[in-house]
């Protein structure tokens, strides 16, 4: 083998064992967030209490998304890692810190202006509610609690970024299951304190996501200081990099407020139909997260940091060959993890919700909502990881342009849809625009880089898409079986029949994948586990 396909082979197995880290990561923070979600459908179930909740936490939502994560990624990370590459730590560490306090006065003084302005803000998001004073009073009190929730998020947004760039991705991806732990044992503890004296109990879950956001923050700490990273109380708005970072992150702002909006949007449409709608869509939602974090994010945050070091050296050509092995392991990850869970979407939402107060009717209406989410599973992560080829060359804006259109897509076709099908419309619009947002993306790209091996990922994609069938096809079978046997009213036969299910169909993708010769499987079998297995020898 040559040097550089040895380097090649090496690059891309550091590349899938990196994803694997934040996977693992990502998963004991998902699952402790299934968790949460399961004590907030237990005390709460689908309703008044809840719907407010949702709406009012959709809030703080938009601007993290603005603010935070995804976009503070795609805006901060490269520029970070040039400074890596060119300039002495000292520099780089002043940048990090004038970036840090620029985003604590920024997203603190959004946080003030939205308690401030909070009755104005609640009175147009959930304008459904306006026939409902209590509720609508109810949605605007948590909102009030919840809007420190993005200073703190966006600060463990800038924490995430810089552990990444220095290839640091356990503790960032598991992060927010401090968050997560948090949030689930305020209102547990709260409850029965707040209910005695008269004090809506849904107040405790909002008092958790604030408390949780500055946890989530706190846990990277550690790592940060170990990296190097000594605090400096500097805001220097002249910084070339600051502003470089800023010109990136304005049409992220752009493009991430487009999707925002549609978010904003279909929540103000779903509170037009039936009382339980926007908290069946926001649980489908929830759980169907757990997949597109687990693979998709994982290999759109780790792409982001490696195409950046690698285009601090070369250009955008060179892309051609790490976004060929990333996009593979977008097919051979996420298509089964997606068709498993639309399988199993009755039995993973009877186990995580119907408890307490959520009935067998929520739960079929959320598994509805969940199996039209996992049709776009795919396409999210397949557009994650196509942008992360635009931010780390610096192009912001074509992923942005891009979204206003698919995003005003969504919104007729939802409310075109929302009249037929109901609450079913918006995971289905959801999906649909995904597919088409990738779409464009890829094409673009592909016509700067001059190909991106389109054949091969069609080829690697369909061979994927007929092996999760059958094995999605394997566990539905295996589930209905062992609800003929055994009945599921009781927490731990839904535990048997989820991952008794579930692991047949992992089992049978695995043994499909080799029958179909998609060697990229069992290469990221052994590129994952393969230092894990050596080690403990």
């Amino acid at each position: 083998m040559s040097e550089p396909a040895r380097n090649d082979t090496h690059t891309e197995a550091r590349f899938t064992r990196r994803v694997g880290v934040f996977s693992i990561g990502t998963l004991v923070s998902r699952i402790l967030g299934v968790a949460r979600e399961s004590v907030f459908a237990y005390l709460f179930g689908a309703g008044f209490a809840t719907d407010a909740f949702n709406v009012a936490f959709r809030i703080p939502n938009v601007l993290r998304d603005l603010f935070a994560e995804s976009a503070l990624s795609a805006a901060f990370v490269p520029a970070f890692v040039r400074s890596l590459h060119e300039d002495d730590r000292r520099r780089t560490w002043a940048f990090a810190s004038n970036m840090l306090n620029t985003i604590v006065l920024v997203t603190g003084t959004i946080s003030v202006l939205g308690i401030i302005f909070a009755p104005s803000i609640v009175k147009v998001i959930a304008l459904g509610f306006a026939d409902q004073p209590a509720k609508l009073q109810l949605t605007l009190t948590l909102t009030r609690i919840m809007f420190p929730f993005l200073l703190f998020v966006a600060v463990a947004a800038w924490a995430m970024g810089i552990l990444n760039a220095g290839g640091a991705f356990f503790v960032p991806a598991v992060a927010p299951a401090a968050f997560n732990v948090f949030s689930a044992l305020v209102p547990l503890a709260a409850y029965g304190f707040l209910k005695t004296r008269g004090i809506d109990p849904i107040l405790g879950m909002a008092w958790g996501v604030t408390i949780g956001a500055v946890a989530q923050y706190l846990v990277q700490v550690p790592s940060l200081r170990r990296h190097g990273f000594r605090w400096t109380p500097v805001i220097d708005t002249r910084s070339p990099e600051l502003r470089q970072v800023f010109r990136r992150w304005l049409p992220m702002i752009l493009g991430f407020a487009t999707w925002q909006v549609n978010f904003l949007v279909n929540t103000f449409l779903l509170t037009f139909l039936p009382q339980g709608s926007v908290t069946w869509v926001n649980y489908a939602y929830r759980i169907q997260h757990l997949p597109a974090g687990l693979f998709g994010a994982a290999i759109g945050s780790v792409a982001i940091a490696e195409f950046s070091h690698q285009l601090a050296d070369t250009d955008v050509s060179q892309l051609k060959g790490r976004f060929r092995h990333s996009m593979a392991l977008v097919s051979v990850l996420t298509l089964p993890a997606a068709l498993l869970l639309m399988a199993l979407a009755v039995p993973v939402t009877r186990l995580i919700y119907q408890h307490g107060r959520f009935t067998p009717n929520d739960t079929l209406l959320t598994a509805q909502a969940l199996a039209l989410y996992c049709t776009g599973i795919w396409a999210a992560a397949a557009t994650r990881n196509t942008a992360a080829g635009f931010y780390s060359s610096g192009d912001t804006r074509t992923p942005a342009f891009v979204a206003i259109g698919v995003v005003a897509g969504n919104v007729v076709i939802n409310l075109i849809l929302m009249r037929v099908i109901g609450f079913r419309s918006f995971p289905l619009a959801a999906s649909f625009t995904q597919l088409i947002n990738f779409a464009v993306l890829f094409a673009i790209l592909r016509r700067r880089t001059g190909g991106l091996e389109g054949r091969y990922l069609a080829s690697i994609t369909i061979r994927t898409l007929a092996a999760s069938l059958l094995a999605g096809a394997i566990a539905l079978a295996c589930a209905r079986g062992i609800e003929q046997v055994l009945p599921t009213r009781r927490v731990p036969h839904q535990l048997l029949q989820v991952f008794a299910a579930g692991g047949i169909g992992v089992l049978s993708y695995y043994g499909l994948a080799l029958l179909f010769r998609i060697t990229e499987v069992r290469q990221a079998v052994r590129d994952v586990l393969g230092p894990l297995l050596h080690r403990q020898a």
